[in-house]
């Protein structure tokens, strides 16, 4: 059983590691053909790098990496291993084929054309990267963590930062380039929708499971998320325990990881949440009392 669950994980992590080198390769191609051309911003570092590179003829390859290591640096503690190294691997494959593209033809240097084909490719580069449990953005990994200290929503952090770069942008390159990168912004931003379901927007997830305490422990230490546990009873199955836990899109592939490794027959189901009041993270304290109250 044992093996099989070891085989099971390999096989996940190479299939994750595949779609996010695709997604990867596909914003590539996004950026270097569609929107470097006609000087249309993308937001986060490569926005910035793109900027850099206007003025500097520095390649944009290496500027994504040096821009994006601090990043990566200081959310290795607080994000994880695997999430760490799944950006890591997206932003290696990124840069590196950023450079292979360089080089070759232009797809278009028609500003509208850019604009819809360059948001929309890049919009299914970074989805798949994400759906994968990858990143590409150090600004991404920032928003998440101050999202978990502050409980700052992840896509206006990440959107009050594009538009400071898209601003910038318009004093340096001409306010209309602003405009054409602010409107790429939200075409990758839609289609990122059809990819990930929602990008500012939090998620509910019901798991019933026979090892409520493990989990609800594993999410709270993993994800600094408290969870609501509820008692339930299953018509062939029996009494179940209920968790409710509500957390970002980016933390929902993490949470599969860890329901995985405690309990795989577990039963999820992931919905939206338009709106929350009040507030849903508690000191640890609070959730082993919690705990040693269920036990």
């Amino acid at each position: 059983m044992f093996r099989n669950f070891f085989r099971h994980r390999i096989v996940k992590l190479v299939i994750e590691f595949f779609g996010i080198a695709a997604g990867a390769v596909i914003a590539a191609f996004a950026i270097e053909e569609f929107l470097v051309p006609c000087t249309i911003l993308d937001g986060g570092v490569v926005g910035i790098g793109i900027m850099v590179s206007s003025l500097t003829r520095w390649p944009l390859s290496l500027l994504t990496v040096a821009l994006n290591l601090p990043f990566l640096l200081i959310g290795m503690r607080k994000m994880g291993k695997m999430f760490i190294a799944k950006a890591a691997f997206a932003m290696a494959v990124f840069a590196g084929f950023l450079q292979v593209f360089a080089p070759l033809q232009n797809a278009t240097e028609d500003y509208l054309l850019a604009v819809c084909f360059g948001g929309s490719l890049l919009g299914v580069g970074v989805g798949l990267v994400i759906r994968c449990g990858g990143c590409l953005d150090g600004t991404e990994t920032i928003a998440i963590m101050l999202n978990r200290r502050f409980k700052l929503p992840v896509g206006r952090v990440v959107l009050a930062f594009n538009i400071v770069i898209f601003v910038v942008a318009g004093f340096l390159f001409g306010f209309d380039r602003a405009m054409y990168s602010l409107l790429t912004y939200f075409i990758t931003s839609k289609v990122l929708d059809m990819i990930e379901n929602g990008v500012d927007q939090a998620k509910a997830a019901m798991i019933i499971t026979e090892d409520a305490a493990e989990i609800a422990e594993q999410i709270f230490r993993k994800l600094g998320r408290t969870v609501t546990l509820m008692e339930g009873e299953g018509l062939v199955s029996g009494k179940k325990t209920v968790l409710y836990c509500v957390l970002t899109r980016f933390e929902i592939h993490e949470l599969r990881e860890i329901i995985d490794s405690v309990d795989s027959s577990a039963f999820i189901a992931i919905s939206d949440v338009s709106e929350i009041i009040g507030t849903h993270i508690k000191k640890p304290g609070v959730l082993e009392a919690e705990l040693s109250t269920e036990a």
